[in-house]
């Protein structure tokens, strides 16, 4: 790391990218454009032309840019990568406006403050210093749309860094860690059950199939899943939560109250410690799923079950011997074993043999919660990593 002095606050330029990032409503539920755009005319105003991949509607971007030596290489070097969306704010109790960003006793105050956009601002504010001397390697930008409801973007982004065999030395994913070097996630798995059975008067049962109660087999199975995984492992103690945990997070289904249900929607999700338990707990579902759907159409075999696997992102599980992770030590990232339960894009990154950490400012504990905020000494300490590692690529 840098010897460099750390003030206990970011610069004047970094503040004011972080602010302005914030000041963009970004939910997943809208358009990121504006915040692309923002950031992309800032790219060509330093002569980089950003490279931008739309979702199928055209109405998201992910924006991959390399700043390049004199030779034109664009192989290797470092990437910084983020999400560039935020989760919703509804039905949350705000002290300030959450998309006006304010600094109240030595923090900042704002919807995505630490989930991500202090990192993205940090990183974004260091243009005119990336591009000040010449690089020995190359600096790449990579941020996405759509994390926050599955990595949904991310695979669009990853896919145009194979296709441009870009191969980073190193990818730094800037979600909150309080600057901490953390090598290991866990996988995410999002799971959708569909069951269709048959309509009926409430007073003629046998006539129905009610795809509720076949639904609630379905919930008591993912529940009896999580019980048996956390009484029996297999458990890794390095994770904050050192078992492979599962729930039910959405149900529908039902339209009166004297109408037997002819269609029940679940969706429930669940993390996994390695690769290997992600696809074996899949199969289980998936025979569950299949179960159900013999009992339902021994009683009408219109009846059916559908099962959609609607996000799945890889566990991340870079060596603790890794180059990578020690790099990102000796730029002033904080050693850490420790693993932790939520999966970000990192995984993605690493599934395409990137050398991959996660390393940012702010905490976990306050990503998605109301009043969320970042301290200005962590984006002080970013801010001094972003340097050290563009001190690094000249090198």
């Amino acid at each position: 790391m840098s010897s460099t002095t750390l003030s206990a606050v970011p610069t004047e330029r970094s503040l004011d990218w972080v602010q302005r990032l914030i000041g963009i409503d970004t939910t997943s539920a809208v358009s990121n454009r504006p915040l692309i755009d923002l950031i992309a005319a800032e790219l060509r105003r330093h002569g980089v032309e950003p490279i931008l991949v739309s979702d199928d509607e055209g109405s998201k971007l992910n924006l991959l840019a390399t700043f390049t030596p004199p030779d034109g290489s664009t192989a290797g070097g470092v990437m910084f990568s983020g999400h560039t969306d935020v989760v919703p704010v509804d039905d949350q109790d705000w002290s300030s406006h959450p998309f006006t960003p304010e600094i109240r006793d030595g923090s900042l105050y704002g919807r995505g403050t630490c989930d991500m956009k202090s990192f993205i601002g940090i990183v974004v504010a260091a243009i005119p210093d990336i591009v000040a001397r010449p690089l020995a390697k190359p600096i790449h930008f990579a941020f996405s749309y759509d994390e926050e409801v599955g990595c949904i973007g991310a695979a669009g982004l990853v896919e145009e860094v194979v296709s441009r065999n870009l191969r980073p030395d190193v990818c730094v994913v800037g979600e909150p860690s309080e600057m901490r070097v953390i090598r290991a996630h866990k996988s995410m798995n999002v799971i959708r059950v569909d069951l269709h059975g048959v309509s009926a008067h409430s007073s003629l049962t046998p006539q129905g199939v009610n795809a509720i109660e076949y639904g609630a087999e379905l919930i008591r199975f993912v529940r009896s899943t999580a019980d048996e995984l956390r009484a029996s492992g297999p458990y890794d103690d390095a994770f904050d939560v050192a078992w492979t945990t599962c729930s039910v997070n959405l149900v529908s289904g039902g339209i009166a109250v004297n109408t037997v249900p002819e269609d029940c929607s679940i969706t429930f999700e669940f993390r996994s410690i390695s690769s290997a338990g992600a696809a074996d707990l899949l199969e289980r579902f998936a025979a569950e799923a299949n179960r159900i759907e013999n009992l339902m159409q021994e009683e009408n075999p219109s009846a059916s079950v559908t099962m959609h696997v609607s996000a799945s992102v890889p566990p991340l599980e870079t060596d603790a011997n890794a180059s990578a992770a020690a790099l990102v030590e000796q730029w002033g990232g904080r050693p850490s074993d420790e693993k932790v339960a939520y999966a970000t894009e990192a995984g993605m990154f690493a599934s395409i043999g990137v050398p991959t950490v996660v390393c940012g400012p702010g905490s976990i504990t306050q990503a998605h919660a109301p009043d969320e905020y970042v301290t200005l000494d962590q984006l002080a300490q970013c801010e001094q990593f972003v340097r050290n590692v563009i001190a690094h690529a000249r090198a």
